[in-house]
C-alpha cells in the first residue's frame, strides 16, 4: 500500500473521529474548539487530542457521567461550553501575552486542571498526573451557585469543582478517584473553602 494511500486513511480516521459524539451532545470538535483563544487564532492552533487511545475515552467518560445528566437536567439549548479540551498548541497560546493589552490569552495549569485529559509530553509524562479530563460551562439563565447545587443534589460522581462566582462558569472534572473535591477562590485567585461551607458539609 502506498505512503499517499496510507496518508489519505488516516486523514479520513481523524475526520471521523472530530465529528464523532463523545456522549449523547457534544462532539470532539465542539470540546476542542470552544474557547475565545482557539476562535481567535484558529488558522494557528491545531485543536485536538494526540494521545487519542487515552484521551477519548477519558473526555467520553466526563460526557457520560457529567455533562451528559447536566444537559438532560436543563436542556441542550442552555449549555455553554466555554472550556473543553486543552490541546498542545492551545496551552501555548494561553501562555502568551497579548500585544497590545500585554494579558495573557488565558490561564493554564496543565499539571492541575485536567483540560489536557491523557496527553504527554517530549517524554513520554502526562501533562496531568491526575488523569480524567475537565471543562468549564455554565447554563444560561442559571447561577452557577444553583448549578453547583444542583450537581451537588444529584450526586453527580465528579473529581474537582471549582466555584468562580454566581455569574461565572463552574470547572468540573471527572477522573477515576472521583475524589469530589470542591473549591472556591479569593480576589487573589487562591483556592479556599471558606464561604462553601455548605456544600462540603453535603459532601459528607
Amino acid at each position: 500500500m502506498s505512503t499517499v494511500w496510507l496518508e489519505w486513511i488516516a486523514v479520513q480516521e481523524i475526520l471521523l473521529v472530530q465529528v464523532q459524539r463523545l456522549g449523547k451532545y457534544l462532539t470532539l470538535t465542539e470540546f476542542c474548539t470552544c474557547t475565545h483563544t482557539y476562535q481567535r487564532f484558529a488558522d494557528q492552533i491545531a485543536p485536538f487530542p494526540k494521545n487519542l487511545d487515552e484521551t477519548l475515552p477519558a473526555l467520553e467518560a466526563l460526557c457520560q457521567y457529567i455533562i451528559d445528566p447536566v444537559i438532560d437536567g436543563f436542556g441542550r439549548d442552555r449549555f455553554l461550553l466555554t472550556y473543553g479540551f486543552c490541546s498542545i498548541d492551545l496551552k501555548r497560546w494561553l501562555a502568551k501575552k497579548d500585544p497590545l493589552t500585554g494579558k495573557k490569552h488565558g490561564i493554564a495549569t496543565p499539571s492541575l486542571d485536567q483540560h489536557m485529559a491523557h496527553e504527554v509530553n517530549r517524554n513520554g509524562r502526562y501533562y496531568c498526573d491526575r488523569l480524567g479530563a475537565a471543562c468549564d460551562f455554565r447554563v444560561v439563565g442559571l447561577k452557577s451557585d444553583r448549578l453547583v447545587e444542583w450537581i451537588l443534589e444529584q450526586q453527580l460522581p465528579f473529581d474537582a469543582l471549582y466555584y468562580y462566582g454566581s455569574d461565572r462558569p463552574i470547572h468540573i472534572s471527572y477522573a477515576p478517584q472521583r475524589r469530589r473535591n470542591v473549591w472556591t477562590f479569593t480576589g487573589g485567585g487562591v483556592p479556599t473553602r471558606k464561604g462553601i461551607e455548605k456544600w462540603i458539609n453535603q459532601l459528607g
